[in-house]
């Protein structure tokens, strides 16, 4: 156990290390383009020129975190629980941290672009931040389960819910962007959400909960073997 919380403790800060980074660039590049309120059309305009590099950051955050949990467990199934963690961490400190720099975000129900791949989602800072504790708590109970001979891991059928869910919470962020296809590339630039879908999003994030809930049920049943060591991967 000791372990395994040195393990968290050192990614959570390295997540809190990197959120700070990650908000001061984007205090920087929406300073840049004046919209420090991320809340209006077009989220990052063809005339800056940033688009493909925003882009790129995006996607090597995600392989940032990606590693610091390849480096933290000892099977993929522990690698995959502290990256989540890592990425969870990550999110809501970019948020803590947002306050102080901008004064943004005055609620947790502000508008934010959240992803612009593969196209814009919006969602209020509320929903990302529900995510991310989900995502903590299951990537703490997979971090966890690697202490066992027998890993733990969820079954099949909750993966499957779990990928529902997911596919109903990316509809719920891209939802106004998806409607505004047909008007080509301009019309998703443009678009801007005027209501959030709740119900959905809850449904959403209770079929994602199905494989935490499964994993805590399971080593809450569990016992580690006296002197037994933790599987290898």
């Amino acid at each position: 156990m000791r372990d395994l919380l040195k393990r968290l403790g050192i990614v959570a800060v390295y997540a809190i290390g990197m959120a700070w980074v990650e908000s001061a660039v984007v205090v920087y590049l929406r300073v840049l383009i004046g919209r420090v309120d991320p809340y209006q059309a077009d989220p990052l305009p063809h005339s800056v020129g940033l688009g493909g590099i925003e882009v790129g950051r995006e996607v090597a955050t995600l392989l940032m975190l990606w590693t610091v949990g390849w480096l933290a467990g000892r099977t993929w199934r522990g690698r995959a629980g502290y990256s989540l963690v890592a990425f969870g961490v990550w999110d809501i400190f970019y948020y803590v941290f947002l306050v102080p720099m901008t004064g943004w975000p005055t609620s947790l129900l502000d508008w934010d672009i959240l992803f612009l791949i593969p196209l814009p989602w919006w969602g209020p800072v509320l929903a990302p931040v529900l995510i991310s504790v989900l995502l903590i708590l299951g990537g703490t109970l997979a971090a966890a389960g690697e202490q066992f001979q027998r890993p733990v891991w969820p079954k099949w059928w909750a993966w499957l819910l779990n990928l529902a869910g997911v596919g109903l919470a990316l509809y719920t962020f891209m939802a106004e962007a998806i409607r505004a296809l047909p008007g080509g590339e301009a019309a998703v630039r443009q678009a801007l959400p005027v209501s959030f879908n709740w119900p959905l999003f809850g449904l959403a994030l209770a079929l994602m909960a199905v494989p935490v809930v499964e994993m805590g049920w399971k080593i809450g049943r569990k016992k580690t073997p006296a002197g037994s060591e933790p599987a290898g991967g």
